[in-house]
C-alpha cells in the first residue's frame, strides 16, 4: 500500500481524533441537558440505531452498537416496557424474537428529530448556510470513511429476513 505524497500528517489526524471525540462530548452534553425526550439518552439512542436497522433480532442490533447482548437486554426490557419497542417471535425460529419500533416510538423519534433539528439551527444562527452545508459534507465524508473502514475489518451481519403478512 503506498502513502500519497499530500496524505494527512499524523499531527493532522491526530488533531481529527480530538475534535471528532470533542464534538461527540459536546453533542451529548447537550442532548443530556437539555430534557429533549421523555427516554433516557442512552435508550434514545438504541431507539434512533433500530429504526435505521428496522425489524431485527436483538443480537443483529447490538452488533450494530457494538454492545453485548446482555447490556442492550436491559435497555430493550425498557423500551418494550414503555411501549415503544414491540417483540414478536421470530417466524423463521420460534426460539428467538424479533425487535422493532412500535408507533409510540416512532413519535418518540419524530418529536426527538425535530427539537434536536429546531436547537440546533437556533445554535448555528451566526453561521451562514454555506458553512453548515460544508460542515455536513465534512461529517459525511468522515462517516463514509470510518464506515468503509469497519466494514472491511468486520463485516456487518446479514440484515433481517423480510417479515410477510405484516
Amino acid at each position: 500500500m503506498s502513502v500519497r505524497a499530500d496524505s494527512v500528517q499524523a499531527d493532522t489526524a491526530q488533531a481529527l481524533v480530538d475534535g471528532v471525540f470533542a464534538l461527540g462530548r459536546s453533542l451529548r452534553s447537550v442532548v443530556s441537558a437539555s430534557g429533549e425526550t421523555q427516554i433516557a439518552p442512552a435508550l434514545t439512542s438504541v431507539l434512533f440505531a433500530l429504526a435505521a436497522r428496522g425489524e431485527c433480532r436483538q443480537n443483529q442490533l447490538a452488533a450494530d452498537l457494538c454492545v453485548s447482548q446482555s447490556s442492550l437486554s436491559r435497555q430493550i426490557s425498557e423500551l418494550v416496557a414503555g411501549g415503544y419497542v414491540s417483540r414478536a417471535t421470530d417466524p423463521h425460529d420460534k426460539r428467538a424474537s424479533r425487535i422493532r419500533v412500535s408507533p409510540n416510538g416512532i413519535e418518540i423519534l419524530r418529536e426527538t428529530t425535530e427539537r434536536r433539528a429546531e436547537r440546533l439551527r437556533s445554535m448555528l444562527e451566526s453561521w451562514s448556510q454555506e458553512q453548515a452545508l460544508a460542515a455536513v459534507a465534512s461529517l459525511t465524508q468522515l462517516n463514509d470513511t470510518f464506515g468503509a473502514s469497519a466494514q472491511r475489518r468486520n463485516p456487518r451481519p446479514a440484515p433481517c429476513p423480510p417479515q410477510t403478512g405484516n
